[in-house]
Parts: structure tokens; sequence; C-alpha cells
């Protein structure tokens, strides 16, 4: 089923991939701008909150720290470096917190929806309950904006075998859902066209925290995946993923080396620094049949 969906090719033998002005890689920023329920449901087919019994002050306040102060402060830092943001998020977060709403349309931030919440997983979901969840999304970013969904992450990264069908059901453009490559790909749906943009679960706070690696082994993660990609991306255009979570990267202890990691790379010539739907329309504009 996996070489239906999504075809194999080597990198190293494909049709020539290039961005505007020549540049030799496409960096997105993905800021994941979630929101954790207090006390989530019970029948889920994961604890969302493995300290038991519940409620889990701990952790519930680790991740709202996000939303009240680390998203703020990162916020400050791509101001002031004019970086294009894309949010990956729980659409319920803009429901309860309207001032990142106005925040996020203030600034023209690109969303690719990440669920109605993080505590709410897609994982054995049946077809029509999924096909729901995914246009409550839909619905909520239309009537909050006027404009059509345009990204796709599912929430916690969990989904199911039917999830690329029906996020293009829906009219979304492109999927953070799929990690397998340093471009955008094409994903075999049963109906429209989705294209998969890489996002990165390496270059990502939230698994480098997990292991216990602080902010500056985390930039310097950052600098040495980008300076790779920059030095192939002369052949063939890359794709560099910044994967970031407010409640990690943003702490006081950690903005620090993120700016460092961040001011490498606007330093450097021959970079576009983009939004996922900017990338997914260039390609598609590139590539207006699907890649054989």
């Amino acid at each position: 089923m996996i070489q239906e969906r999504l075809k194999y090719q080597p990198i190293n033998d494909r049709p020539r991939l290039t961005w505007p002005n020549g540049a030799r890689v496409a960096v997105w920023i993905v800021s994941n701008v979630e929101y954790y329920e207090f006390l989530p449901p019970k029948d889920q087919p994961r604890d969302a909150w493995p300290r038991t019994p519940h409620p889990d002050v701990l952790g519930y306040g680790l991740r709202d720290y996000g939303n009240r102060v680390g998203l703020w402060r990162l916020t400050e830092l791509t101001d002031e470096l004019n970086l294009p943001v894309t949010l990956s998020l729980n659409l319920g977060n803009w429901l309860h917190y309207p001032e990142i709403f106005e925040a996020s349309m203030k600034r023209c931030w690109d969303v690719m929806a990440h669920g109605i919440y993080n505590t709410r997983y897609h994982w054995d979901m049946d077809k029509d309950a999924e096909r729901e969840a995914i246009q409550e999304c839909v619905e909520i970013y239309r009537n909050l904006t006027g404009a059509p969904l345009r990204g796709w992450f599912s929430p916690a990264a969990t989904w199911t075998e039917n999830t690329p069908d029906l996020v293009a059901e829906a009219g979304i453009t492109y999927s953070g859902d799929w990690y397998h490559d340093d471009q955008p790909t094409d994903l075999a749906t049963r109906t429209g066209r989705l294209i998969t943009l890489p996002y990165q679960m390496d270059i990502n706070d939230a698994m480098v925290w997990r292991h216990h690696f602080e902010g500056e082994d985390f930039a310097q993660m950052i600098i040495d995946h980008f300076d790779t990609l920059w030095r192939e991306g002369t052949d063939q255009g890359r794709v560099v993923c910044i994967a970031l979570h407010p409640y990690i990267s943003s702490q006081p202890h950690r903005i620090r080396p993120l700016e460092r990691a961040l001011r490498h790379i606007v330093d450097h010539d021959d970079v576009w620094l983009a939004t996922g739907a900017e990338i997914a329309d260039w390609y598609l504009q590139q590539n207006p049949q699907v890649r054989p």
C-alpha cells in the first residue's frame, strides 16, 4: 500500500527542483501552538497525562506556559529577524485565546491545522469520525479568517490509513504528517491532489528535549542540519524545517541558543524564508502534474 501512496525516487535521480531567485533551500519555521485539555477524555488510545491520577498540574502547566509566555517571547525573536512563521495550530487554541488569534492575523502567519486539541488522538478513529474532525478544523478556520485551510498535521502526530484521503477530500493543499524526504512530494489520494512538506522530527525541540538535550545542543543541530542542506542545495533544492514548541524553546534558558541558530540561517545568502503554503504553491506551480 505504501508504494501506491508514495512512489519511490532517489533524490539524486529526480528532475531538479529550484526555488525562487535561485535559492538553495526553502526554510520554514513551524511553531507548534497547541492546546492541551486539563482533563481530556478518558476513552482514548493513550493517556494524555502519564502522571496519574489526574489532574496532572505539572504537565498541563508546562504546556500552558507556551501560550502565556513562550509564544510571545518567540514572537519577539521572529519579528526582529523578520521570519515568516507557520503555525502547527490546535484550532481550539484560537477559540480559547483570542489574543493569539489576533497576533496570528496581524502577522499573516500561515496555519497547518493540528486538530482541535493536542489531547484528542486520531489513532483508531473510524473514517466518518476522522472526516468530521478534519472538517471541524476546516470550518473553524474559515469562520475565523474567511479563508480556506491550506495545511494539515494530525494532532500529536496520530493518524490512520484514511488520513491522506480525508485531508485531500477536505480541499487541503499540503500535509506535514510524513517525515520521509528533504523535498515536497506527491501523495496519492482518492480525491484531489495532496503534497507532503518535509516536517522534522529530528530538528524538533520536543524530540530533542525528551532525550535530555539542551538548548545549545539543539542550536548546533539546527546549524549543522541547515549547513548540510544548504550545501546540497547547489545541485537539488532542499527544504529546511525547524519545528519549535513555545513551551520548550522559548524558556528563558533556551531562547538565546535558538536566536543564535536562527541568525546563522538569516545571515546566509541563497535562502528562501517561506511559509508552508508558499512552499507548497511554488512546488505545485513548478510541477502542475504529479511527478512520475
